[in-house]
Order: C-alpha cells, then structure tokens, then sequence
C-alpha cells in the first residue's frame, strides 16, 4: 500500500507541476489565437496541436533531444540554472506538460473568442485599463474555459505514457507514474492484482477530477446569472 501511495502522490505532483508551468503560455498562446490575426497564425495552431497527432514517442524523444543532458537545452539550463530533466521527475512534469498543452490551448481559446468584446470597450468608457478591463471583464468570463482546460490538461498529464517513458525512463520512486507503473505490473505474471489497484485509483482520480470541474464551472455560472440579474 505504500508503494502504491508514493505512485500516486509522485504522479500527482508530475501532473500539478505540468499544469503550473503549462498554464501561462498556455493562456498566452490561446489569447494570442483568439485576438489576434498574423502572418503564421495557422502554422502556429498546427504546431501547438501537434503533440496530438503525432506518436507520444516521437514528441519524447524530441525532449530527449533539446532537454537531455547533452541537448542544448538541457545543457544551458543545467548550466544557467542547475536545472535538470534527464531521468528526473521534473522531466517527467515537462514531458507530461507538452502533451496536455493542446488540451489546455483549445478550451480557453473558445471561451475567450466567446467573450463579447462590446463588453471590454463599455468598461473602458468607465475609465478603466484594457488590462483592468480584461482582469475584471474577460477573465471572470473565460473562467469556465479555463478551468476546463486545466481538468483535461491535469487528466492528461496523470495519464501520460510514451512521452514520458522515451524522455525519462521508468524509475521507480523518480519518474514511475501511474500509468508507467501500470505497465510495468503488467508485465509481471503476479502483478494484475497490484495493476488493478493502480487502475482503478487512476479512474477514480480522473472522475473525481471531472465532476469537481462541473462542480465549479455551475457554481460560476451561477455567480455569474446572478450578478446579471
């Protein structure tokens, strides 16, 4: 049973710290697609979906490369920073992060594009900052979208496999997630049992995941109909 707790708690850490550093450009990324027209505008959609379609393998390997000791990447932030991926659990969170950015961008791209902009320019006849007008006006608006992207993006991020396990291995106690530990249960005659366990924790957080989301998105909704009325 402790094995299994440390497992969960490691993957719930790989999947806050990629969400806490997928988040802001994420958003930014989003409200760049969402206001903005530019040259390159559909090369850059293309390349932020592209951990979606192409094999979770390929993007990892593609981490190997910049992120690894001996990427460029790799080298200069362990040099600048002393920060390193390879075979860490941080590599892990970055790699989990690249694939659940997609799912992050989508959803807050639509719900800003929803927000009536009229209401932004009627904040700014009161005097108000286009950043004070969208702090106030846009984001309390585009919360729904937002909270949704995090849930899909966190889901994602708790289940990443091959992404994960090309970058950064299988160590237990240091970048063996839940679905990495599934899989190496799996592969052992006397580990269904143990899988199992492993699998229904993994379903159980995701569904728990899933209705605090719809939980809060009513609960904003509300709020927001009522400050209407």
């Amino acid at each position: 049973m402790s094995a299994e707790l440390d497992i969960l708690l490691l993957s719930a850490k790989v999947a806050f710290a990629a969400m806490g550093f997928s988040l802001v450009p994420a958003f930014a990324v989003a409200l760049l697609l969402a206001r903005k027209d530019f040259r390159g505008k559909a090369l850059l959609q293309a390349l932020v979906t592209l951990p979606l379609v192409l094999p979770p393998v390929v993007t990892g390997y593609g981490l190997l490369l910049l992120f690894g000791s001996q990427g460029p990447l790799g080298r200069l932030l362990e040099n600048l920073l002393g920060l390193s991926f390879a075979f860490r659990w941080s590599g892990a969170a970055l790699a989990a992060g690249v694939m659940a950015f997609p799912l992050l961008v989508r959803p807050i791209r639509l719900s800003l594009e929803a927000v009536d902009h009229g209401l932004e320019e009627a904040a700014g006849t009161l005097g108000a900052s286009r950043l004070v007008a969208f702090v106030t006006v846009t984001l309390p608006l585009a919360l729904p979208g937002l909270i949704a992207g995090v849930v899909l993006g966190f889901a994602k991020a708790l289940g990443e496999f091959g992404a994960t396990i090309t970058f950064v291995s299988n160590i237990p106690g240091e970048t063996q997630t839940l679905s990495l530990a599934i899989y190496a249960l799996l592969q052992s005659p006397e580990g269904d049992a143990a899988a199992l366990k492993l699998i229904t924790s993994s379903v159980l957080l995701a569904l728990a995941a899933v209705l605090l989301s719809e939980w809060v998105a009513r609960r904003l909704q509300r709020k927001e109909n009522h400050g209407r009325a």
